[in-house]
């Protein structure tokens, strides 16, 4: 069951994520989780020149919305206890200017949770702290199915 007033959520270690860190779709887009703890993420992302579209030096709006995504994912399993995972049900995203450069950070916090839905806020800004993208999503909490 969720982790909730008194529960310890899922501990992530530096070296778990690390590990959590090596797959595909982060090395592909730039992305890196830094932290992920106590309903709170922060994650960087060095978009590859593969991933600026149309115009160079500047990421995809869609790049964007992946890096605020993953960010609240993480931020909402830090707070729930092993065999629990989140879905996105639904994610708003408002753009507030064109994100040019090859350095972003996005920070995400739960800002509320039942046993069922996490509802969390997230932001994207600049290597120069400026705001280029805000949002906030819902998730459901989900149990994960143990296969034998």
């Amino acid at each position: 069951m969720p982790a909730f007033e008194g529960e310890e959520g899922m501990l992530f270690t530096e070296q778990t994520i690390s590990q959590m860190n090596d797959n595909s779709l982060y090395h592909t887009l730039g992305i890196r989780i830094e932290k992920a703890a106590e309903g709170q993420a922060r994650s960087r992302l060095e978009p590859s020149p593969e991933v600026c579209w149309p115009f160079q030096g500047q990421p995809h709006g869609g790049i964007l919305f992946t890096l605020m995504d993953t960010t609240m994912a993480w931020a909402v399993v830090s707070q729930l206890t092993p065999g629990y995972s989140c879905s996105t049900i639904n994610l708003d995203i408002h753009y507030t200017r064109p994100a040019k450069g090859n350095l972003f950070y996005c920070a995400a916090e739960i800002s509320h949770q039942t046993t069922r839905y996490s509802f969390v806020r997230s932001e994207i800004h600049d290597a120069d702290g400026k705001l280029m993208a805000l949002g906030q999503a819902t998730f459901a909490i989900v149990e994960m199915e143990i296969r034998h």
